[in-house]
């Protein structure tokens, strides 16, 4: 029987990483009918496509272009947190890294109660995503969606970086998603033909001739339809209108660690409190809804360079018209091109900092710029004990989350990228960094105390643009949805993204976010 006008058996909410592989997968079977409501646009912007003008791409209509709340462990400052509202979501403005984590981390989910979720359980999930350029091996796949590559061309500068973390006994490692995270070397990125390759062109675009696959683009989400504790739709906002839609199986949302939680308190499901105060009829009372929140600070630890070889000078029209003609040259680059994991004291089962390291001045998420070269670290936090929240500022369905990331409430963090600090200055200060280094930008070589490199870090600490949790997975007082991703107490609704996640992975989250997806897509078939 056909299904009804604006009826679907599944309605998808976001289509980022993890919307554009459900939509892919689930309307492989011509039986079931899928809806894909994205708040963003069409993925069309240039800069998309040309790997190192990611930057650019913040604080523009792709960019949902967030802030948080007054960090009080960072000054008081409002942090800029960019994250796509775009078809492909933050795949298509990210730095497009291929990173999966510790296989300890995923051990680590199914010891609190996940089953189902431990490193020999994702792992395939892992491989059925990729098509590593390098060919398969045990621990990678060829043939998936997504693919993986190298980079095209490697700066000298970053060549360098690589000598000089040798040259203070760090081990070479050319696959971080192998055997063993520690180790320094070149990353692995998601392009193709060097190009950025991102969810919506692995696993939405080869979609879209489906006739069983809508996919309904500036549709703002306003709030699930739930009938006798079960999600029977979704009221949207589309061309100044308030329209729903109908799903007779699911809704599954996949709008990302702020807007995933901001949407089920715009629905009723969440703390009944914070509910109550701002008028919203509290259908189903979840306190772990928005708490949880986890991210990757980082920080840059800059240099002026003594010779004009850095990405800064890229931006000529040789270099465009030699990218936009051959696929070559510096702009190929994803400005991060290389980065080494490892622990920042002894006793650590796993690594606790990444530090990436870019040819390039990048300062201020790359929106602040410079005349002269320079090259830079980013030492990172992967493992933070701190934690934040996103909570609802108004029931006004457009009005954006309040966002608490509570970076470095605790001394151990603290300590741990201060730690990563001093990695980055022992590095620049090799012998393979001698015919390069000019004077350090920043912190500047008068920061020389743990209570400087403290204050700098409180002045200067931003975003990797990792935020999870804040759904998170598991049968606590605290989790949202359980280990099939099922939103506790309300029947017909799932969460599918990287605020399931019960703790951040030790790396970049898009592929992780991916795998996610991949395994609740056969998990969903299941349940049907």
């Amino acid at each position: 029987m056909a299904p009804k006008k604006n009826e679907y058996d599944y309605i998808i909410v976001g289509a980022g990483s993890a919307g554009c592989v459900l939509a892919a997968r689930l309307t492989e079977n011509s039986f079931a009918n899928v809806l894909l409501l994205e708040a963003g646009g069409p993925d069309t912007a240039r800069e998309i496509r040309i790997p190192a003008a990611f930057s650019k791409l913040f604080k523009t209509s792709v960019d949902w272009n967030y802030s948080t709340e007054p960090e009080p462990h960072l000054n008081n400052r409002q942090l800029y947190w960019p994250r796509g509202k775009v078809l492909g979501g933050s795949s298509s403005i990210n730095a497009m890294i291929y990173i999966r984590g510790n296989a300890a981390d995923y051990d680590g989910w199914k010891n609190l109660g996940n089953d189902g979720w431990g490193f020999a359980d994702v792992l395939p999930y892992f491989k059925k995503s990729e098509n590593r350029e390098r060919l398969a091996s045990e621990f990678h796949g060829t043939g998936g969606p997504l693919n993986v590559a190298d980079l095209e061309l490697i700066n000298p500068l970053t060549r360098a970086f690589l000598a000089g973390a040798k040259e203070i006994g760090l081990a070479e490692n050319t696959d971080f998603n192998g055997a063993t995270q520690d180790g320094v070397g070149l990353y692995e990125v998601t392009q193709k033909n060097r190009q950025r390759h991102s969810a919506a062109d692995a696993y939405l675009r080869p979609a879209l001739h489906r006739p069983n696959l809508k996919v309904v683009s500036q549709a703002h989400a306003m709030r699930v339809l739930i009938e006798n504790g079960r999600a029977v739709g979704l009221a949207f906002l589309r061309n100044g209108k308030t329209e729903q839609a109908r799903a007779t199986s699911e809704v599954i949302l996949a709008g990302g660690t702020i807007n995933s939680p901001q949407l089920l308190l715009l629905s009723g499901i969440g703390p009944a409190d914070q509910l109550a105060r701002l008028g919203i009829p509290a259908i189903h009372d979840l306190p772990g809804v928005g708490a949880n929140l986890q991210d990757h600070p980082m920080v840059s630890v800059g240099y002026l360079s003594t010779q004009p070889i850095s990405l800064d000078g890229a931006e000529t029209l040789a270099n465009l018209l030699r990218y936009l003609v051959l696929k070559k040259g510096p702009l190929t680059s994803n400005v991060a091109e290389a980065g080494l994991f490892t622990r920042s004291r002894e006793g650590l089962n796993v690594p606790d900092i990444q530090l990436l390291f870019g040819p390039a001045y990048y300062r201020g998420h790359g929106l602040m710029r410079r005349k002269e070269n320079c090259f830079g670290f980013g030492p990172t936090l992967i493992t933070p004990q701190s934690r934040g929240n996103v909570s609802l500022r108004s029931a006004n369905p457009l009005d954006p989350p309040a966002i608490r990331a509570n970076y470095l409430s605790t001394d151990s963090d603290l300590r741990t990228m201060i730690a990563g600090v001093r990695l980055a200055r022992r590095i620049a200060n090799t012998r393979a960094f001698d015919s390069y280094r000019g004077a350090e930008i920043h912190p500047g070589a008068n920061a020389t105390s743990d209570a400087d490199l403290a204050e700098f870090l409180r002045n200067e600490v931003e975003t990797l643009y990792h935020p999870v949790g804040t759904c998170k997975m598991g049968h606590d007082a605290r989790a949202v949805v359980d280990a099939r991703l099922r939103v506790h107490g309300i029947a017909g609704l799932r969460v599918v993204d990287a605020s399931i996640m019960p703790v951040v992975p030790a790396g970049n989250t898009n592929a992780p976010t991916i795998m996610i997806a991949e395994k609740a897509a056969d998990m969903i078939r299941q349940d049907a």
